[in-house]
């Protein structure tokens, strides 16, 4: 049974931050950020991290969810 429930809840924070990495990637465009490929893959991947600890990326990842 635990099994069950671990499989679950590790599919549930796998399609959290899938979701988050692709919401962010979508809307990039209305970021502050400077449009480099380089930086729009590291603050997606990064997104989860990021939300936590810098109040400026948080406000960004608003503006990119806004669409």
């Amino acid at each position: 049974m635990f099994g069950f429930m671990q499989a679950v809840l590790i599919g549930i924070v796998t399609v959290t931050y899938i979701w988050g990495v692709w919401q962010f990637w979508r809307g990039y465009g209305r970021t502050n950020f400077q449009p480099s490929l380089s930086q729009k893959v590291t603050l997606a991947l990064l997104w989860p991290a990021l939300l936590v600890i810098n109040k400026s990326y948080r406000k960004n990842f608003q503006k990119a969810l806004r669409g």
